[in-house]
């Protein structure tokens, strides 16, 4: 499959950050590839930091406006409101957990930050940049708040996968076979996703 891929992209470097790029693959898969494909550890984990960070930036400011704008086409209207309270969902979620530790010892924003940079740095199925700055999105976290829990989280879930790709080099774990189980996982997580998102309750407009 790394061959594969390097072919098909043109070159394993831009092919690192392409899948990084990818949602639900991510980091994840960028540096298993990377590492497959024979690219040193630094440029593995530099390659696919970059472009599974890059994606933060168009998610944060069109994240919104694309929903709010689904919200008006009819047929996909109804999905776009469940998804809306999936991601509220998610959000709450992350912000109670980390409010139940520090109570008001902290600043809200402090521990909104928190709670996103533990989600991204936690490198676990539906984990990721991606998520992360939806979280970040609908716990109202302001773009300059959000660059440095969601930049360090990744940085941190990079070294934790780059440490598990080394160690599977050293007993001999062939990572192709890894990336494999890691599009298949994704192939899975996206059903997955797709189940939550329809389970979910669906927000009720504002008139």
């Amino acid at each position: 499959m790394t061959e594969f891929i390097s072919n098909l992209i043109g070159n394993e470097y831009w092919a690192t950050i392409v899948m990084s790029l990818v949602p639900l693959i991510e980091l994840k898969g960028g540096i298993v590839y990377a590492q497959s494909a024979g690219i040193n550890e630094f440029l593995s984990l530099l390659l696919a930091w970059i472009g599974s960070t890059i994606v933060f930036i168009p998610i944060f400011w069109l994240l919104r406006p694309i929903l709010n704008l689904l919200k008006k086409i009819k047929f996909i209207d109804k999905l776009a409101l469940k998804l809306e309270g999936y991601f509220e969902k998610k959000s709450s979620e992350a912000l109670e957990k980390e409010q139940s530790k520090h109570k008001k010892q902290r600043s809200v924003d402090f521990i909104k930050a928190l709670s996103v940079f533990i989600f991204v740095a936690i490198p676990l199925p539906m984990t990721g940049v991606w998520t992360g700055t939806a979280i970040a999105v609908f716990l109202n976290l302001k773009f300059k708040k959000s660059i440095l829990p969601i930049t360090l989280g990744n940085l941190v879930a990079g070294l934790l996968i780059l440490l598990l790709s080394v160690i599977c080099k050293a007993i001999n774990i062939n990572l192709d076979y890894v990336l494999y189980g890691l599009f298949i996982l994704a192939v899975i997580l996206f059903f997955v996703f797709l189940f939550k998102v329809i389970l979910t309750k669906e927000k009720k407009t504002e008139n």
